[in-house]
């Protein structure tokens, strides 16, 4: 607590109202001396902003044109639109290292973007269970949405508390260190979940191999519109992008957390390399590998209803013996998917 006490005392000279930095250039004063204790680099941000609005692009075209998979949309648009958002405030820090505003938005939007990235992460793997059969999952498939988005929510809601907390802080000519200890824990409690999840589907995979093993394909949900699924190339690279998007979180959450721990002057939060590489990169290619197999296209037949709105009532009528029917979406004269559609798919 001392050193992080130690380390903030240049942070506070240089947020206070007597500040010797106001009129600092980078060719006036040291750069230890700014928020930042490297050059930003102009073109390593920008190119990030590009391609985040690249990014946001692709989610907004593909939803407009399929209006499928809305709630893993809003969730990635969310991420996505805070990222510009972060890069925007480290561009803004480029210009002028030693204003407050540049610096606060970047380090509050880019830290908390990453949670609702996972969120729509989480959406995906329960109609993924369905579309493999549930009974080769540890835990019934509602269970996922039910575990992981609240964990989520709390996780953000924690990072979000905390960033607004070191940034008042920071206005206020005072320590920074109660908002990151709670950022840096909401950070935390992200990546256990994230870790408890990437458990979860590895002991879903190695399920579904060992029934396949010894049941064949009768190891799988056997409708027609699953069979077909499963069979296609497109579904595969749906579930490895979905894969290298999780890995990709997790590896950014776990430098974030070592980064922000150390406080806003430690060692790691020194190098722009690593938060190029661990930040940066891993994040935007999650948000491409999700863009180019957008499970609105790579996973179409189980993002109009099957295994969300109506499953509960199908998987009943088969616990009863009744039978069940179900024919791929159909689409009515306008293009899209009605109401009418998707519960004639669920029953």
């Amino acid at each position: 607590m001392d050193s992080y006490v130690g380390h903030s005392i240049p942070l506070l000279a240089r947020a206070s109202r007597h500040n010797p930095y106001a009129n600092c250039t980078v060719s006036t004063c040291p750069l230890s001396t700014s928020y930042y204790y490297y050059r930003v680099s102009l073109a390593a941000n920008a190119t990030f902003l590009a391609l985040f609005s690249v990014s946001l692009i692709g989610y907004l075209a593909t939803f407009a044109f399929t209006r499928r998979a809305t709630a893993f949309h809003v969730a990635m648009l969310c991420g996505v639109l805070l990222e510009i958002i972060g890069y925007a405030g480290r561009i803004q820090s480029w210009q002028n290292q030693w204003l407050e505003n540049g610096f606060l938005i970047q380090i509050v939007c880019l830290t908390i973007a990453p949670a609702f990235m996972a969120g729509a992460i989480y959406l995906c793997l329960r109609r993924i269970v369905y579309a493999f059969g549930p009974e080769n999952s540890r835990i019934k498939p509602e269970s996922y949405t039910r575990i992981f988005i609240p964990c989520d929510l709390l996780s953000l809601l924690l990072q979000a508390a905390g960033g607004g907390l070191a940034s008042v802080a920071s206005h206020s000519n005072r320590s920074p260190a109660t908002g990151d200890h709670i950022m840096v824990a909401g950070l935390a409690f992200q990546v256990f979940t994230l870790l408890v999840f990437m458990c979860l589907c590895v002991d879903f995979a190695l399920r579904t191999l060992k029934r396949y093993k010894s049941m064949g394909q009768d190891a799988f949900d056997q409708n027609p519109v699953y069979v077909h699924m499963r069979e296609g190339k497109k579904f595969k690279l749906f579930v490895g992008a979905l894969t290298l998007a999780t890995i990709c979180i997790f590896w950014r959450s776990v430098y974030r957390v070592a980064e922000l721990g150390e406080g806003w002057s430690g060692n790691l939060i020194r190098h722009q390399w690593l938060f190029v590489g661990f930040e940066g990169v891993m994040v935007i290619v999650a948000c491409f590998s999700l863009n180019i197999f957008n499970p609105a296209f790579t996973f179409q037949e189980a993002m109009t209803g099957l295994g969300g709105l109506g499953s509960k009532k199908r998987m009943a009528k088969q616990q009863n013996g009744e039978p069940t029917v179900v024919t791929p979406p159909e689409k009515n004269v306008s293009g899209s998917n009605s109401d009418v559609d998707r519960l004639k798919t669920d029953v």
